[in-house]
Protein backbone atom coordinates (compact mmCIF):
# COMPACT_ATOMS: atom_id res chain seq x y z
CA UNK A 1 0.00 0.00 0.00
CA UNK A 2 1.48 3.45 -1.46
CA UNK A 3 0.97 7.07 -1.05
CA UNK A 4 -0.46 7.29 -4.84
CA UNK A 5 -1.82 10.85 -5.37
CA UNK A 6 1.10 12.94 -7.10
CA UNK A 7 -1.11 15.84 -6.46
CA UNK A 8 -0.59 15.96 -2.74
CA UNK A 9 3.00 15.89 -3.15
CA UNK A 10 3.44 12.53 -2.16
CA UNK A 11 6.85 11.29 -2.89
CA UNK A 12 9.19 8.00 -2.86
CA UNK A 13 7.01 5.64 -3.96
CA UNK A 14 7.55 2.00 -1.95
CA UNK A 15 7.63 3.48 1.48
CA UNK A 16 4.90 2.92 3.25
CA UNK A 17 5.33 0.25 6.00
CA UNK A 18 2.69 -1.45 7.15
CA UNK A 19 1.99 -5.29 8.67
CA UNK A 20 1.64 -6.59 5.28
CA UNK A 21 4.47 -5.44 4.18
CA UNK A 22 6.17 -6.84 7.45
CA UNK A 23 4.76 -9.98 6.84
CA UNK A 24 5.75 -10.71 3.48
CA UNK A 25 9.31 -9.55 3.68
CA UNK A 26 10.28 -11.48 6.58
CA UNK A 27 9.31 -14.83 4.91
CA UNK A 28 11.49 -13.73 1.86
CA UNK A 29 14.57 -13.75 4.86
CA UNK A 30 12.74 -17.08 6.44
CA UNK A 31 12.94 -19.14 2.82
CA UNK A 32 16.37 -18.23 2.26
CA UNK A 33 17.40 -15.07 0.56
CA UNK A 34 20.72 -13.55 1.55
CA UNK A 35 21.51 -9.75 2.10
CA UNK A 36 24.29 -7.98 1.94
CA UNK A 37 24.14 -6.11 5.12
CA UNK A 38 21.88 -6.60 7.94
CA UNK A 39 21.50 -3.79 10.57
CA UNK A 40 20.27 -4.83 14.23
CA UNK A 41 18.66 -1.66 15.76
CA UNK A 42 16.41 0.71 13.92
CA UNK A 43 16.85 3.45 16.13
CA UNK A 44 18.30 6.75 14.46
CA UNK A 45 21.34 5.40 13.64
CA UNK A 46 20.61 1.88 12.84
CA UNK A 47 17.87 3.39 10.34
CA UNK A 48 20.20 5.29 8.90
CA UNK A 49 22.81 3.00 8.34
CA UNK A 50 19.86 0.88 6.43
CA UNK A 51 19.22 4.09 4.30
CA UNK A 52 23.28 4.54 3.44
CA UNK A 53 23.86 0.83 2.45
CA UNK A 54 20.84 0.63 0.97
CA UNK A 55 21.55 3.66 -1.17
CA UNK A 56 25.09 2.53 -2.05
CA UNK A 57 23.20 -0.42 -3.60
CA UNK A 58 23.41 -2.87 -1.24
CA UNK A 59 20.87 -5.58 -0.33
CA UNK A 60 19.69 -4.74 3.21
CA UNK A 61 17.83 -6.35 5.97
CA UNK A 62 17.39 -4.00 9.46
CA UNK A 63 15.68 -5.31 12.31
CA UNK A 64 14.43 -4.11 15.92
CA UNK A 65 13.40 -6.21 18.65
CA UNK A 66 10.10 -3.56 19.77
CA UNK A 67 9.83 -0.68 17.24
CA UNK A 68 11.46 2.52 15.06
CA UNK A 69 12.47 4.64 17.70
CA UNK A 70 11.88 2.43 20.83
CA UNK A 71 15.15 2.87 22.41
CA UNK A 72 17.25 6.23 22.95
CA UNK A 73 16.28 8.29 20.01
CA UNK A 74 12.67 9.07 21.11
CA UNK A 75 14.02 10.34 24.71
CA UNK A 76 15.72 13.23 23.11
CA UNK A 77 15.80 17.20 24.34
CA UNK A 78 13.93 17.01 20.25
CA UNK A 79 17.01 19.40 19.50
CA UNK A 80 19.29 19.16 16.48
CA UNK A 81 22.87 20.67 17.85
CA UNK A 82 25.16 23.11 16.48
CA UNK A 83 27.92 21.79 18.63
CA UNK A 84 28.58 24.58 21.28
CA UNK A 85 28.67 22.51 24.66
CA UNK A 86 31.54 19.81 22.91
CA UNK A 87 33.28 23.51 21.72
CA UNK A 88 33.01 24.37 25.88
CA UNK A 89 34.88 21.29 26.19
CA UNK A 90 37.53 21.69 23.52
CA UNK A 91 35.99 18.41 21.55
CA UNK A 92 36.57 20.78 18.57
CA UNK A 93 36.10 17.92 15.84
CA UNK A 94 32.68 16.76 17.76
CA UNK A 95 31.82 20.75 17.54
CA UNK A 96 32.45 20.71 14.38
CA UNK A 97 30.85 17.66 13.02
CA UNK A 98 27.89 18.68 15.06
CA UNK A 99 27.05 21.80 13.10
CA UNK A 100 28.10 20.40 10.14
CA UNK A 101 25.33 17.57 10.14
CA UNK A 102 22.74 20.53 11.65
CA UNK A 103 23.27 22.34 8.82
CA UNK A 104 22.83 19.22 6.66
CA UNK A 105 19.79 18.43 8.00
CA UNK A 106 17.86 21.72 8.26
CA UNK A 107 19.15 22.56 4.18
CA UNK A 108 18.93 19.31 2.47
CA UNK A 109 17.85 16.19 4.03
CA UNK A 110 15.03 17.26 6.61
CA UNK A 111 13.77 20.97 6.54
CA UNK A 112 10.44 20.16 6.78
CA UNK A 113 11.07 17.78 10.18
CA UNK A 114 14.10 20.53 11.55
CA UNK A 115 13.59 24.15 11.67
CA UNK A 116 15.10 27.18 13.74
CA UNK A 117 14.53 27.27 17.77
CA UNK A 118 15.58 30.37 19.38
CA UNK A 119 17.09 30.53 22.80
CA UNK A 120 17.22 32.86 25.57
CA UNK A 121 19.78 32.97 28.19
CA UNK A 122 18.30 35.27 31.25
CA UNK A 123 21.09 36.79 33.03
CA UNK A 124 19.95 36.31 36.67
CA UNK A 125 21.19 37.37 39.77
CA UNK A 126 22.98 33.82 39.54
CA UNK A 127 24.88 35.22 37.03
CA UNK A 128 27.88 36.71 37.10
CA UNK A 129 28.89 39.25 34.61
CA UNK A 130 31.86 36.63 33.90
CA UNK A 131 29.45 34.17 33.38
CA UNK A 132 27.83 36.02 30.90
CA UNK A 133 30.43 37.23 29.21
CA UNK A 134 31.70 33.20 28.98
CA UNK A 135 28.37 32.12 27.55
CA UNK A 136 28.04 35.77 25.07
CA UNK A 137 31.74 34.88 23.83
CA UNK A 138 30.52 30.69 23.59
CA UNK A 139 27.22 32.30 21.22
CA UNK A 140 29.63 33.85 19.07
CA UNK A 141 31.97 30.77 18.47
CA UNK A 142 28.84 28.66 17.94
CA UNK A 143 28.41 31.39 15.21
CA UNK A 144 31.49 30.80 13.86
CA UNK A 145 30.90 26.92 13.71
CA UNK A 146 27.52 27.72 11.83
CA UNK A 147 29.81 29.72 8.94
CA UNK A 148 32.71 26.72 9.22
CA UNK A 149 29.88 24.38 8.28
CA UNK A 150 28.44 26.58 5.76
CA UNK A 151 25.19 26.52 7.33
CA UNK A 152 23.28 29.57 5.84
CA UNK A 153 22.37 32.77 7.89
CA UNK A 154 18.93 32.54 6.58
CA UNK A 155 18.49 28.87 8.21
CA UNK A 156 20.04 30.17 11.67
CA UNK A 157 19.90 33.91 12.49
CA UNK A 158 22.63 35.57 14.70
CA UNK A 159 23.12 35.78 18.20
CA UNK A 160 22.44 39.13 19.72
CA UNK A 161 22.03 41.08 23.26
CA UNK A 162 18.88 40.91 24.56
CA UNK A 163 17.26 43.96 26.73
CA UNK A 164 15.23 43.42 30.21
CA UNK A 165 12.36 44.39 28.19
CA UNK A 166 13.06 42.33 24.76
CA UNK A 167 13.98 39.39 27.63
CA UNK A 168 10.62 39.23 29.02
CA UNK A 169 8.64 39.64 26.09
CA UNK A 170 9.46 36.54 24.94
CA UNK A 171 9.78 34.51 28.05
CA UNK A 172 7.16 36.82 30.74
CA UNK A 173 7.58 33.48 32.91
CA UNK A 174 10.94 34.68 33.95
CA UNK A 175 11.64 36.82 37.33
CA UNK A 176 12.26 40.61 36.53
CA UNK A 177 13.70 41.27 39.90
CA UNK A 178 17.45 41.44 39.60
CA UNK A 179 17.06 40.55 35.32
CA UNK A 180 19.71 42.41 33.62
CA UNK A 181 18.92 41.20 30.28
CA UNK A 182 19.38 38.13 28.84
CA UNK A 183 21.54 36.07 25.56
CA UNK A 184 19.63 35.27 22.49
CA UNK A 185 20.84 32.37 20.51
CA UNK A 186 19.22 29.57 17.66
CA UNK A 187 19.57 26.52 17.13
CA UNK A 188 17.76 23.51 15.39
CA UNK A 189 14.48 21.79 16.54
CA UNK A 190 12.90 18.85 15.74
CA UNK A 191 9.11 18.36 15.36
CA UNK A 192 9.52 15.18 16.65
CA UNK A 193 12.91 12.83 17.38
CA UNK A 194 10.53 9.47 16.95
CA UNK A 195 9.11 10.63 13.21
CA UNK A 196 12.55 11.98 12.29
CA UNK A 197 13.67 8.09 13.05
CA UNK A 198 9.99 7.00 10.69
CA UNK A 199 11.41 9.36 7.89
CA UNK A 200 14.78 7.87 7.42
CA UNK A 201 13.39 3.95 8.10
CA UNK A 202 10.41 4.67 5.47
CA UNK A 203 13.11 6.39 2.69
CA UNK A 204 15.43 3.05 3.39
CA UNK A 205 12.45 0.92 2.57
CA UNK A 206 11.91 3.27 -0.52
CA UNK A 207 15.20 2.13 -1.91
CA UNK A 208 14.47 -1.44 -0.94
CA UNK A 209 15.55 -2.16 2.62
CA UNK A 210 13.60 -4.41 4.30
CA UNK A 211 12.64 -2.94 7.38
CA UNK A 212 11.53 -4.83 10.11
CA UNK A 213 10.22 -4.01 13.52
CA UNK A 214 9.07 -6.52 15.93
CA UNK A 215 12.72 -8.63 14.97
CA UNK A 216 14.86 -9.53 18.00
CA UNK A 217 18.31 -10.59 17.41
CA UNK A 218 19.76 -13.59 19.84
CA UNK A 219 22.35 -14.32 18.56
CA UNK A 220 24.97 -12.43 15.93
CA UNK A 221 27.01 -13.95 13.81
CA UNK A 222 29.79 -13.13 10.68
CA UNK A 223 27.23 -14.47 8.44
CA UNK A 224 24.18 -13.15 10.22
CA UNK A 225 21.74 -13.78 12.49
CA UNK A 226 18.98 -15.99 14.56
CA UNK A 227 15.95 -13.79 15.06
CA UNK A 228 12.71 -14.33 16.71
CA UNK A 229 9.75 -13.41 15.12
CA UNK A 230 8.83 -11.93 18.38
CA UNK A 231 4.43 -11.47 16.88
CA UNK A 232 4.48 -15.29 16.03
CA UNK A 233 7.33 -16.94 17.99
CA UNK A 234 8.69 -18.20 15.47
CA UNK A 235 12.91 -18.01 15.27
CA UNK A 236 14.70 -17.77 12.06
CA UNK A 237 17.95 -17.04 10.74
CA UNK A 238 18.74 -14.19 8.37
CA UNK A 239 21.98 -14.97 5.74
CA UNK A 240 23.91 -11.72 5.74
CA UNK A 241 27.16 -11.06 4.44
CA UNK A 242 28.06 -8.06 7.06
CA UNK A 243 26.39 -7.66 10.40
CA UNK A 244 26.19 -4.50 11.95
CA UNK A 245 25.11 -3.53 15.09
CA UNK A 246 23.25 -0.40 15.90
CA UNK A 247 21.49 -1.44 19.49
CA UNK A 248 22.23 1.34 21.26
CA UNK A 249 22.56 0.91 24.99
CA UNK A 250 21.82 -2.61 24.31
CA UNK A 251 24.65 -3.24 21.98
CA UNK A 252 27.36 -4.71 24.60
CA UNK A 253 24.67 -7.34 24.78
CA UNK A 254 25.18 -8.83 21.32
CA UNK A 255 28.89 -8.54 21.27
CA UNK A 256 31.50 -9.18 23.66
CA UNK A 257 33.79 -6.64 25.16
CA UNK A 258 31.47 -3.33 24.02
CA UNK A 259 31.84 -1.47 27.01
CA UNK A 260 29.19 1.02 27.94
CA UNK A 261 28.75 3.71 30.61
CA UNK A 262 25.16 4.55 30.01
CA UNK A 263 23.93 7.89 30.50
CA UNK A 264 20.78 9.31 32.06
CA UNK A 265 18.74 12.32 30.43
CA UNK A 266 16.04 13.03 32.45
CA UNK A 267 12.43 15.13 31.10
CA UNK A 268 9.57 16.66 32.35
CA UNK A 269 6.53 17.51 30.71
CA UNK A 270 4.24 20.50 31.90
CA UNK A 271 1.14 21.86 30.42
CA UNK A 272 1.65 25.29 28.36
CA UNK A 273 -0.29 27.01 30.98
CA UNK A 274 1.77 26.18 33.62
CA UNK A 275 4.72 28.63 31.99
CA UNK A 276 2.20 30.81 30.21
CA UNK A 277 3.46 32.24 26.50
CA UNK A 278 6.83 31.16 25.96
CA UNK A 279 8.37 32.94 22.51
CA UNK A 280 11.13 31.22 22.79
CA UNK A 281 13.58 27.98 24.81
CA UNK A 282 15.22 28.59 27.68
CA UNK A 283 18.42 28.03 28.75
CA UNK A 284 18.36 28.47 32.39
CA UNK A 285 21.81 28.47 34.13
CA UNK A 286 22.52 25.05 36.84
CA UNK A 287 23.62 27.01 40.24
CA UNK A 288 26.93 25.53 40.56
CA UNK A 289 27.96 24.80 37.32
CA UNK A 290 29.82 26.78 34.35
CA UNK A 291 28.47 25.07 31.35
CA UNK A 292 25.48 23.02 32.44
CA UNK A 293 21.90 24.44 31.39
CA UNK A 294 18.27 23.02 32.04
CA UNK A 295 16.36 23.76 28.56
CA UNK A 296 12.80 24.99 28.64
CA UNK A 297 11.60 23.74 25.29
CA UNK A 298 7.85 24.82 24.52
CA UNK A 299 6.50 21.94 21.53
CA UNK A 300 3.78 24.14 19.79
CA UNK A 301 1.37 21.00 20.85
CA UNK A 302 0.07 22.69 24.23
CA UNK A 303 3.15 20.99 26.15
CA UNK A 304 6.65 22.58 27.38
CA UNK A 305 9.54 19.49 27.81
CA UNK A 306 12.16 20.49 30.50
CA UNK A 307 15.19 18.86 31.14
CA UNK A 308 17.53 17.19 30.82
CA UNK A 309 19.45 15.60 33.63
CA UNK A 310 23.20 13.83 33.00
CA UNK A 311 23.89 10.59 35.18
CA UNK A 312 25.24 7.62 35.28
CA UNK A 313 23.54 4.61 35.00
CA UNK A 314 24.92 0.84 36.40
CA UNK A 315 23.31 -2.25 36.29
CA UNK A 316 20.53 -4.15 33.70
CA UNK A 317 19.43 -1.98 30.82
CA UNK A 318 15.71 -1.64 30.60
CA UNK A 319 13.41 -1.71 27.78
CA UNK A 320 11.55 2.01 29.03
CA UNK A 321 13.77 3.51 31.47
CA UNK A 322 12.06 4.90 34.61
CA UNK A 323 12.23 8.31 35.95
CA UNK A 324 13.67 9.08 40.01
CA UNK A 325 12.22 11.53 41.67
CA UNK A 326 15.17 12.76 42.48
CA UNK A 327 15.36 14.29 38.92
CA UNK A 328 12.29 15.44 38.83
CA UNK A 329 12.93 17.54 42.22
CA UNK A 330 16.66 18.89 40.10
CA UNK A 331 14.68 20.09 37.09
CA UNK A 332 12.19 22.20 39.66
CA UNK A 333 14.95 23.61 41.82
CA UNK A 334 16.84 24.75 38.86
CA UNK A 335 13.05 26.07 37.31
CA UNK A 336 12.64 28.07 40.98
CA UNK A 337 15.84 29.77 40.26
CA UNK A 338 15.04 32.06 37.40
CA UNK A 339 11.24 32.00 36.90
CA UNK A 340 8.45 33.97 38.52
CA UNK A 341 5.81 31.20 39.06
CA UNK A 342 6.28 28.41 41.24
CA UNK A 343 6.20 25.10 39.32
CA UNK A 344 4.73 22.33 41.47
CA UNK A 345 5.31 18.66 41.60
CA UNK A 346 1.97 18.51 40.70
CA UNK A 347 2.11 20.22 37.43
CA UNK A 348 4.46 17.75 36.09
CA UNK A 349 2.01 15.74 34.23
CA UNK A 350 4.49 13.26 32.65
CA UNK A 351 7.99 12.69 32.73
CA UNK A 352 10.45 10.56 30.28
CA UNK A 353 14.21 9.35 30.17
CA UNK A 354 16.30 8.20 28.01
CA UNK A 355 19.89 6.47 28.07
CA UNK A 356 22.80 7.75 26.24
CA UNK A 357 25.14 5.06 24.65
CA UNK A 358 28.27 6.28 25.73
CA UNK A 359 31.33 4.21 24.83
CA UNK A 360 33.41 3.91 28.34
CA UNK A 361 36.89 4.79 27.57
CA UNK A 362 37.98 5.92 31.10
CA UNK A 363 39.41 4.10 33.85
CA UNK A 364 37.79 6.11 36.72
CA UNK A 365 35.01 6.89 37.99
CA UNK A 366 33.14 10.22 37.57
CA UNK A 367 30.52 12.30 35.85
CA UNK A 368 29.12 10.58 32.58
CA UNK A 369 28.73 14.59 31.72
CA UNK A 370 32.41 14.59 30.97
CA UNK A 371 32.88 11.53 28.58
CA UNK A 372 33.10 12.32 25.22
CA UNK A 373 30.54 12.20 22.95
CA UNK A 374 32.15 10.83 19.84
CA UNK A 375 31.13 7.82 18.17
CA UNK A 376 33.20 4.84 17.63
CA UNK A 377 32.96 1.62 15.17
CA UNK A 378 34.19 -1.13 16.73
CA UNK A 379 34.76 -4.92 14.77
CA UNK A 380 34.85 -8.17 16.98
CA UNK A 381 36.93 -10.84 16.19
CA UNK A 382 34.18 -12.62 14.08
CA UNK A 383 33.62 -10.01 12.05
CA UNK A 384 30.41 -7.63 13.59
CA UNK A 385 30.80 -4.10 13.45
CA UNK A 386 28.96 -2.04 16.22
CA UNK A 387 28.68 1.52 16.34
CA UNK A 388 28.50 3.26 19.51
CA UNK A 389 28.60 6.64 21.44
CA UNK A 390 28.01 9.81 19.21
CA UNK A 391 24.13 11.70 19.47
CA UNK A 392 20.68 11.70 17.90
CA UNK A 393 22.36 14.98 15.86
CA UNK A 394 25.42 13.07 14.22
CA UNK A 395 23.12 10.12 13.10
CA UNK A 396 24.56 10.08 9.67
CA UNK A 397 27.49 10.19 10.05
CA UNK A 398 27.52 7.46 12.52
CA UNK A 399 25.82 5.44 9.83
CA UNK A 400 28.41 6.47 7.40
CA UNK A 401 30.98 5.04 9.15
CA UNK A 402 29.83 2.10 10.00
CA UNK A 403 28.62 1.04 6.23
CA UNK A 404 31.79 2.26 5.28
CA UNK A 405 33.81 -0.19 7.74
CA UNK A 406 31.10 -3.31 6.90
CA UNK A 407 32.45 -2.48 3.50
CA UNK A 408 35.74 -3.01 3.67
CA UNK A 409 35.95 -5.52 6.34
CA UNK A 410 34.10 -8.00 4.24
CA UNK A 411 34.76 -6.68 0.84
CA UNK A 412 31.47 -5.78 -0.63
CA UNK A 413 31.22 -3.94 -3.97
CA UNK A 414 29.24 -0.43 -3.42
CA UNK A 415 28.93 2.96 -4.41
CA UNK A 416 29.80 6.22 -2.78
CA UNK A 417 27.97 7.39 0.71
CA UNK A 418 24.75 9.40 -0.53
CA UNK A 419 22.92 10.67 2.34
CA UNK A 420 24.25 14.08 2.74
CA UNK A 421 22.47 15.20 0.20
CA UNK A 422 19.53 12.56 0.08
CA UNK A 423 16.22 14.57 0.84
CA UNK A 424 13.93 12.34 3.55
CA UNK A 425 10.31 11.01 3.18
CA UNK A 426 8.45 14.44 3.04
CA UNK A 427 11.52 16.45 2.68
CA UNK A 428 10.78 19.87 0.30
CA UNK A 429 12.26 23.27 0.21
CA UNK A 430 10.72 26.27 2.54
CA UNK A 431 8.60 28.13 -0.51
CA UNK A 432 6.97 24.47 -1.83
CA UNK A 433 6.04 23.80 2.02
CA UNK A 434 4.56 27.34 2.80
CA UNK A 435 2.14 26.86 -0.31
CA UNK A 436 0.83 23.64 0.97
CA UNK A 437 -2.77 24.21 1.96
CA UNK A 438 -2.91 22.39 4.86
CA UNK A 439 -2.35 23.13 8.78
CA UNK A 440 1.07 24.43 9.67
CA UNK A 441 1.01 21.84 12.26
CA UNK A 442 0.88 18.89 9.25
CA UNK A 443 3.41 20.31 7.26
CA UNK A 444 6.39 20.63 10.29
CA UNK A 445 5.52 16.47 11.02
CA UNK A 446 5.14 15.57 7.27
CA UNK A 447 6.52 18.07 4.71
CA UNK A 448 4.94 17.23 1.64
CA UNK A 449 2.95 14.50 2.39
CA UNK A 450 0.73 16.45 4.62
CA UNK A 451 -2.18 17.23 2.10
CA UNK A 452 -2.13 13.24 2.25
CA UNK A 453 -2.90 12.74 5.74
CA UNK A 454 -5.26 16.13 6.00
CA UNK A 455 -7.25 14.44 3.07
CA UNK A 456 -8.17 11.32 5.52
CA UNK A 457 -9.64 13.69 7.93
CA UNK A 458 -11.27 15.41 4.66
CA UNK A 459 -13.02 12.20 3.27
CA UNK A 460 -13.89 11.22 6.84
CA UNK A 461 -14.75 13.67 9.29
CA UNK A 462 -14.89 11.26 12.20
CA UNK A 463 -10.81 11.60 11.51
CA UNK A 464 -10.75 15.41 11.65
CA UNK A 465 -11.25 15.77 15.15
CA UNK A 466 -8.53 15.64 17.68
CA UNK A 467 -8.42 12.71 19.90
CA UNK A 468 -7.63 14.28 23.06
CA UNK A 469 -9.10 17.26 24.33
CA UNK A 470 -5.91 19.80 24.14
CA UNK A 471 -3.64 18.08 21.84
CA UNK A 472 -3.80 18.70 18.12
CA UNK A 473 -3.17 15.22 16.47
CA UNK A 474 -6.30 13.59 15.19
CA UNK A 475 -7.43 10.51 13.84
CA UNK A 476 -6.16 10.93 10.73
CA UNK A 477 -2.61 11.06 12.02
CA UNK A 478 -2.93 7.36 13.52
CA UNK A 479 -4.43 5.78 10.70
CA UNK A 480 -1.93 7.12 8.49
CA UNK A 481 0.47 5.90 11.22
CA UNK A 482 -0.80 2.37 10.53
CA UNK A 483 -1.10 2.13 6.95
CA UNK A 484 2.48 3.57 5.79
CA UNK A 485 4.70 4.31 9.10
CA UNK A 486 4.55 0.80 10.37
CA UNK A 487 2.74 0.92 13.42
CA UNK A 488 1.52 -2.12 14.56
CA UNK A 489 -0.33 -1.68 17.93
CA UNK A 490 -1.85 1.18 20.68
CA UNK A 491 1.62 1.45 21.59
CA UNK A 492 3.42 2.38 18.56
CA UNK A 493 0.79 4.68 17.67
CA UNK A 494 0.24 6.54 21.19
CA UNK A 495 4.34 6.47 21.84
CA UNK A 496 6.16 6.73 19.16
CA UNK A 497 4.19 8.07 16.06
CA UNK A 498 2.55 10.47 18.14
CA UNK A 499 3.89 11.74 22.05
CA UNK A 500 0.26 11.43 23.50
CA UNK A 501 1.70 8.50 25.68
CA UNK A 502 4.35 11.02 26.98
CA UNK A 503 1.00 11.92 29.38
CA UNK A 504 0.01 9.01 31.15
CA UNK A 505 -4.16 11.11 31.15
CA UNK A 506 -3.28 11.66 27.58
CA UNK A 507 -2.60 8.53 26.97
CA UNK A 508 -5.67 7.06 28.52
CA UNK A 509 -8.00 9.00 26.81
CA UNK A 510 -6.94 8.44 23.67
CA UNK A 511 -6.63 4.62 23.51
CA UNK A 512 -9.73 3.93 21.98
CA UNK A 513 -8.84 6.19 18.99
CA UNK A 514 -5.16 4.30 18.50
CA UNK A 515 -7.68 0.64 18.33
CA UNK A 516 -10.07 2.18 16.40
CA UNK A 517 -7.28 3.31 13.60
CA UNK A 518 -6.20 -0.40 13.68
CA UNK A 519 -9.39 -1.59 13.24
CA UNK A 520 -9.87 0.53 10.15
CA UNK A 521 -7.10 -0.78 8.84
CA UNK A 522 -7.47 -4.25 9.42
CA UNK A 523 -11.15 -3.48 7.68
CA UNK A 524 -9.12 -2.28 4.29
CA UNK A 525 -6.67 -4.67 4.24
Amino acid sequence: MNPVNPTSGITLPGSSLNAERRRRELEQLADGDVVDVLVVGLGATGAGAALDAATRGLRVAAIDAHDLAFGTSRWSSKLIHGGLRYLASGQLDVAHESAVERGILMERTAPHLVRAQPFVLPLTPLVSRGQAALARAGFVAGDLLRVGARTSRRTLPQPRTLSAVETRHLAPALRPVGLRGGLLSWDGKLSDDARLVTAIARTAAAHGARVLTRTRALELHDDGALVRDETTGQELRIRARAVINAAGVWAGGLVDDVRLRPSRGTHLVLRSETLGRLSAGLHIPIPGETNRFVLVLPQGDGRVYVGLTDEPVDGDIPDVPEVPETDIGFLLDVLGSALDVTVHRSDVVGAFAGLRPLLDTRDSEGSTADISRKHAVLTSPDGVITVVGGKLTTYRRMAQDAVDAAVAARGLTAGPCRTASLPLVGAAGPQTLAALDVPSRLVQRYGSEAPAVHALGVADPALAAPVVPGHPVTGAELVWAVRHEGALDTSDLLDRRTRIGLVPEDRATAEEAARDALARTAQVG
